[in-house]
Formats: structure tokens, C-alpha cells, sequence
């Protein structure tokens, strides 16, 4: 099974880029983020076309995520438990039948914490909401995965340049001790599990030519629970689309499991 995720930011306006790459790539199941559109104006019949069935938690004009699947959804479930103050489409969860059993796919758009002390800690609260979450999907001692932009560049090696973001929300002391009390619950981070080259990226900036610089982040993770991990067999990045005409500023991140 092939589980792509890709934050597409803004799927109206990636449509067309989301379609071509689908096609060629033919994931099984596919999280995206940032799709900044209401439940009810997602264009999902342009991916049912395709073979996958649709499930959003979305939010006008910002946030929003979305689970696409060519297997049923046998359970779904938006929003992260732990604030019910806390209204932003982040989180979206399923259940989904596969030949071994289920698979659980947790998808996320983790709060990207700059702009204000307030964001910041938004964003942390955030991190221990999901570790919360990831310690009881353990105890189901099922395959799981979280997959998604988690706004966390895990280490030195994954930034093109570590001094110039010492101070950035994605890569404060405190971002990064959160990222790896997560992992150190028992998950597994696929792509490190697959790669230990530095500098592969998920995300270049529209601005000062950060694409054609290579100057990039991965902060597009997938997370394994330890009966998805026993089953991993590639994680890869697909830069490809981020050159195309109209791209996101995020790549596709796409896991293989044999399930």
C-alpha cells in the first residue's frame, strides 16, 4: 500500500497540479493539507473520477485538511481531542480495511507557531494534544501511521541552513525536544528509517529563489507505529511537482507499507 502526503496549500488553486500527479503516481491513499476550502466547496469529485473515496475537515480560506482512499473508509474521525475551545481543521483521522486487517491514517497540519508568543504555545499545547492521542493509538497495537506537515525540521541535516532558523518556530529547542518526545513513544520516522543523506527536502519557499537555491526544510514526516514499521518498505520524497507550473511549496512524501 502506497500512503502519499502532500500539503498542497490551496487545492482549488492546485487542482489541476494535484490530478496530474495522482494519475502518475496512483497512491492508494493520499493526506492532504492545507486545503483551505469549506467541506462543501472541495472539488471532490475530481478525485472520486479517479477512484478514491473523500473525506475533508476543512475551514474556509485557511487550515483544512483531507483523506483520499481507493478502499472504503470504515471510520472517520475530525478534529484533535484535548481543547474543545480549539476550532482550527487540523486533524483527521480513519480506519481503513485492508487484506492484513485495518490501517489507522492520522493525517495533520501541525500549527506552525511563529508570528507570536501566543502561536508558539499554541503550538506546543498542540504537540502534547497529538502525543496524548499517539498514546492511546498504541495501545490498539495496530498499524498506524501520522502523516502530514508537521512544521518540525527534526535536526541540523534537514535545513539547508541551521543558523539562519536557530530562532524559527519550526526549529526552536522546544519544537524539536516535542518531535522527539513523539517519536520516542515507540514510533518510527519513516524517512530517516529509509535515508540518511542530509539536505532532502519537502518544502522551498516561493521567495529569493529558494527553489532553484535548493534552499529547502523537510518538515513533511510520516510516523510509524511499530506494526506499520515492521511492514515499511520505502519512504520518498518526489520533488518533481514543486518545478511544475503553479506549484505548492510543499513536495509529495509517499510511504510504502506491505499490508
Amino acid at each position: 500500500m502506497k500512503i502519499a502526503s502532500w500539503n498542497i496549500n490551496g487545492v482549488k488553486a492546485r487542482i489541476e497540479t494535484a490530478v496530474t500527479w495522482l494519475k502518475a503516481a496512483a497512491p492508494d491513499v493520499v493526506c492532504l493539507q492545507e486545503i483551505k476550502s469549506l467541506d462543501e466547496a472541495f472539488p471532490a469529485e475530481r478525485f472520486e473520477e479517479l477512484g478514491y473515496n473523500v473525506a475533508t475537515h476543512g475551514q474556509k480560506g485557511f487550515n483544512g485538511v483531507a483523506l483520499l482512499s481507493k478502499l472504503p473508509f470504515d471510520d472517520v474521525s475530525p478534529g484533535l481531542a484535548g481543547d474543545p475551545d480549539d476550532t482550527q481543521a487540523r486533524y483527521l483521522e480513519a480506519v481503513i480495511s485492508v487484506p492484513s486487517g485495518v490501517v489507522r491514517v492520522v493525517n495533520i497540519y501541525l500549527p506552525n507557531g511563529n508570528g507570536s508568543p501566543e502561536k508558539f504555545a499554541y503550538k506546543l499545547a498542540w504537540m502534547r494534544r497529538l502525543q496524548a492521542r499517539v498514546m492511546t493509538l498504541l495501545t490498539y497495537e495496530e498499524p498506524f501511521v501520522v502523516a502530514g506537515d508537521f512544521n518540525v525540521i527534526p535536526a541540523p541535516e534537514d535545513v539547508y541552513n541551521p543558523e539562519a532558523w536557530m530562532d524559527d518556530a519550526l526549529f526552536r529547542p522546544e519544537t524539536r525536544a516535542r518531535f522527539r518526545a513523539l517519536v520516542n513513544l515507540g514510533l518510527t520516522e519513516a524517512f530517516r528509517a529509509c535515508h540518511d543523506e542530509p539536505h532532502q527536502f519537502t518544502f522551498w519557499d516561493y521567495q529569493a529563489g529558494a527553489w532553484q537555491k535548493n534552499h529547502g526544510l523537510r518538515i513533511d514526516h510520516f510516523l510509524l507505529s511499530p506494526q506499520a514499521a515492521d511492514r515499511l518498505q520505502s519512504c520518498e520524497v518526489d520533488p518533481e511537482p514543486r518545478g511544475w507550473e503553479k506549484p505548492s511549496d510543499h513536495v509529495p512524501i509517499v510511504v510504502e507499507l506491505s499490508l
